[in-house]
Parts: structure tokens; sequence; C-alpha cells
């Protein structure tokens, strides 16, 4: 069976930080691209960070460059998204997204909530 499994979101003030992370089960992580969505109240999900299967290659969003970076550890099945400096307007539901190599095949998390307030 697979899964994502996202944890870690919550409440954040603005400029600290927040480390969210994607758990996966049922299938060869090695093989599979990660990536972070988010979704906003009232709009589109959008594409935050990307990370190659093996981890040698990063790619993050023009908005969350500088503050947001994305890791990951085949080892533990497990993709990372680190949030510093946070803004207000980073507040929405993130979500894990796993994409194979081949394109053959691709799978959602049930996304988690942050929310950046003081």
């Amino acid at each position: 069976q697979v899964q994502l499994v996202e944890s870690g979101g919550g409440l954040v003030q603005p400029g600290g930080s927040l480390r969210l992370s994607c758990t996966a089960s049922g299938f060869t992580f090695s093989n599979y691209i990660m990536r972070w969505f988010r979704q906003a109240p009232g709009k589109e999900r959008e594409s935050v960070a990307t990370i190659s299967a093996s981890g040698g290659s990063t790619n993050v969003a023009d908005s969350v460059k500088g503050r947001f970076t994305i890791a990951r550890d085949n080892a533990k099945n497990t993709v990372y998204l680190q949030m510093n400096s946070p803004k207000a307007g980073d507040t929405g539901i993130y979500y894990c997204y796993a994409q194979r190599i081949d394109f053959a095949n691709n799978f959602w998390g049930q996304g988690t909530q942050v929310t950046v307030s003081s």
C-alpha cells in the first residue's frame, strides 16, 4: 500500500523556522523525484520545491528562494522541507508529491497545515 505521510506542520511566527517531513512507503523511494506543493485558501496549488531521485539536484520557487530548502534521505524514505524566515504568505496546506523518474506513476500525500502568524 502506497503512503506519503507528511508531518511537522503547525503554527510558526514570521521569521521563525519549521521543518516539514514526508515519509514514504509502498514504493521504491529512490526511483522517484520528490516535490513539495502548497495551496493557500482560495488559490491554486503551486509547486514549492523539487529534488531529484538521487538528491543531487534541487529547485525551489522564486517566492521561497533563499528561505526554503529541500532535502531527502533515501535510506529513511523521507523528504524534508526546511522553512526559514517564513512569511504570512507562506500559510497554506503543504503537500508531498512523488513522481517516478519515467513519469509512469505519481502519488500525493494528505497534506499538512502550515500557518505563519504572530
